[in-house]
């Protein structure tokens, strides 16, 4: 049997997050793949780090493509910003965050009163460098 990539609980916080999709009155086609079945395609090709092309038909989440689509469409709503925001709320409600491994990187954090900006560098040269590829010689001529 399958590993189960997403469980019910998950599934719940996620599900609502999702775009809802319309369906299409001319030209309807083939019924879009379940949007769970499209996740664990997505979680699958993530986390086992093969190319979409070789998603195994066999997991039934549809082709490495239509995972790709998907994927792409719900980066494009802000799916998974919006994810990581709840999931971190309830972390923070659950008091399980742990900030003792935590790190702020000083260069993308300014700090505040801690001196005089630096100015901007000022160029070295104010004349062009001469081109070390082509000679100064005037251009040959065929007619003398």
């Amino acid at each position: 049997m399958p590993q189960v990539l997403i469980d019910e609980e998950l599934w719940s916080h996620i599900k609502p997050l999702l775009p809802k999709r319309r369906r299409r009155k001319r030209h309807t086609g083939r019924l879009p793949l379940c949007d769970r079945r499209v996740l664990s395609g997505i979680l699958f090709v993530l986390r086992s780090g093969i190319p979409w092309e070789m998603l195994p038909k066999e997991m039934g989440c549809g082709s490495g493509m239509t995972c790709w689509r998907r994927l792409k469409a719900w980066q494009k709503a802000r799916v998974w910003d919006r994810l990581h925001q709840e999931l971190l709320s309830q972390l923070r409600g659950a008091d399980k965050l742990d900030f003792s491994r935590a790190i702020a990187d000083s260069s993308s954090i300014r700090a505040v009163g801690a001196g005089k900006k630096v100015d901007r560098t000022q160029p070295i040269a104010v004349v062009r460098a001469a081109s070390t590829t082509s000679l100064r010689t005037p251009k040959a001529s065929r007619f003398r």
